[in-house]
């Protein structure tokens, strides 16, 4: 399944990697789109934190950047889970600012609608991506595994000591009746 899961998430990752460097390169055509969302998310960036830059054509790059080293990051298996969550998180906005289908002329709505439909499909499928366990199990099965593993690992070692104890027991009363 290995080769199905590689391909899979080159595939995803090709989107991210191709919009990342295009809107890296020109992030000016996306901040029209943009400004009235980062408008929006501008004062509790700066809640978070005042150094991180709220201006509009900066956040575009940073958005920018983050698809494009998470797309390559997908492409080639480096930390999939969390780059799928980071790509995730890096789609949402991308989508209420560049696809308001609920706004505009009715042949722009039909168009954003579509592309909106699509960006979702993109979510779902990071979603997988980042639930993903390679058929490995996930850590909570390892952790439940491991304790039920240890349990049983110190129920052997009392029994083994309690056989021991009454064979000691046994080998101390058969001494004593013994001559000598």
């Amino acid at each position: 399944m290995k080769p199905v899961r590689s391909l899979a998430r080159v595939m995803l990752s090709g989107v991210f990697v191709v919009s990342g460097a295009r809107n890296l390169q020109n992030p000016g055509r996306l901040v029209p789109a943009a400004k009235p969302v980062t408008d929006r998310v501008g004062p509790l960036i700066q809640q978070v934190s005042p150094r991180i830059p709220t201006d509009t054509e900066t956040l575009v790059r940073i958005n920018s950047a983050t698809q494009l080293i998470g797309g390559l990051m997908l492409a080639t298996g480096k930390f999939t889970r969390p780059v799928a969550l980071v790509l995730a998180g890096t789609l949402v906005p991308t989508t209420v600012a560049g696809h308001p289908f609920w706004q505009g002329e009715p042949a722009e709505r039909a168009q954003h609608q579509t592309q909106f439909m699509k960006n979702l499909g993109l979510l779902g499928g990071l979603l997988l991506a980042a639930a993903d366990t390679e058929g490995k199990p996930g850590l909570r099965w390892r952790a439940g595994h491991r304790i039920g593993h240890s349990r049983r690992s110190v129920q052997r070692a009392v029994r083994t000591a309690r056989r021991e104890a009454r064979i000691a027991v046994r080998s101390a009363a058969t001494a004593r009746r013994l001559p000598g």
